[in-house]
């Protein structure tokens, strides 16, 4: 704006009282122009502009602090104990760890599979979530055992503008209940079955309870985990006289890799989590009171992963995990 009302002719009080600066400042902008030019006129000099709080060696010593050292008898940092060893304030540590990515605060549980058949099994699963076949369904199926019905030793107090919901940190332990679920891969639906137990025996009950629900025509891919009843003698010869079950497997220590694992964490977030339950006829109510309005709307979980990322990911893992132990 200064520029172009000076190549019109005005004068530099008229700029200063249009722009809304002084007129030295408008002669100061012009005089640079002449002499640097447009290229450089909006670069700032040396010496000017807002010089660093913290000097590039002290954010160095900041993350290398972060990334290789612990505080004294602690298992990681926080803004404060990381700005009284650096000697900046909390607010400075907070922007340099967001400007890198690095949150000490947070840890994820994580373990690499030593199954020897890792690859192999992974193939097999991601194909069905990639590429189903036709003529037939994919169901994730596993068990949530051991759901608490848990009661508060007092009531809720309920939540209202300015204060949160509450409940009492202690409670009553009224029992358990096991929840079978079969998660349908394209539909997002749930068949689910509440048992007492987890043993074969509600294993095979529940594979009834699928060979009900599922079409005839339908070849029935049954994803799982390799736990021992569901290779029990009984199950196996159970599953010999229904050849349209076909059983694939998931590596041990792989229950990410089975998608009705984000249904049941679902379920505890929205639906138990936070209920109170006098006894385990109420859990089991809660439960299937869950389960039928998800299945008057479900929404598939979509799968995006192929094995070759998988793969990458988990011989990254490796050679991290080989140089630490070495």
């Amino acid at each position: 704006m200064v520029l172009l009302m000076a190549s019109d002719g005005f004068a530099n009080t008229r700029i200063a009282s249009e722009v809304g600066v002084a007129p030295m400042t408008v002669k100061a902008w012009r005089d640079r122009f002449a002499e640097s030019g447009l290229k450089d006129f909006s670069s700032v000099r040396p010496g000017r502009g807002r010089k660093p709080s913290v000097p590039p060696e002290r954010v160095e010593e900041i993350v290398r602090l972060t990334l290789h050292e612990t505080p004294a008898g602690e298992t990681h940092w926080s803004c404060r104990t990381m700005a009284a060893r650096a000697g900046v304030s909390p607010a400075t540590v907070q922007r340099i760890w967001s400007a890198r990515g690095l949150q000490p605060d947070r840890v994820e549980t994580f373990k690499l599979s030593n199954d020897p058949q890792f690859e192999e099994k992974l193939v097999d699963v991601v194909g069905l979530y990639l590429n189903p076949p036709e003529n037939a369904i994919v169901l994730c199926m596993d068990e949530k055992s051991q759901i608490q019905a848990l009661d508060r030793s007092q009531p809720s107090l309920p939540i209202k503008p300015g204060r949160a919901g509450t409940m009492t940190h202690d409670y009553k332990r009224n029992g358990t209940t096991t929840l079978f679920a079969a998660l349908d891969v394209l539909s997002g639906s749930v068949i689910g079955q509440c048992l007492p137990r987890h043993r074969h025996v509600e294993f095979l009950k529940f594979l009834r309870t699928i060979d009900r629900e599922v079409p005839r025509r339908l070849r029935i891919h049954l994803i799982l985990d390799n736990y021992a009843t569901h290779n029990h003698p009984n199950a196996k010869a159970w599953l010999a006289k229904h050849p349209r079950f076909e059983l694939h497997f998931t590596p041990t220590s792989s229950s990410w890799l089975n998608m009705v694992e984000i249904f049941f964490s679902q379920l505890t977030d929205k639906a138990i989590r936070r209920g109170i339950f006098h006894s385990v006829p109420d859990l089991i109510d809660a439960i299937q009171t869950y389960l039928a309005a998800h299945n008057e709307n479900p929404e598939p979980f979509q799968w995006t992963a192929t094995t070759d990322q998988i793969l990458d990911k988990v011989r990254r893992g490796r050679v991290t995990l080989d140089a630490i132990a070495n």
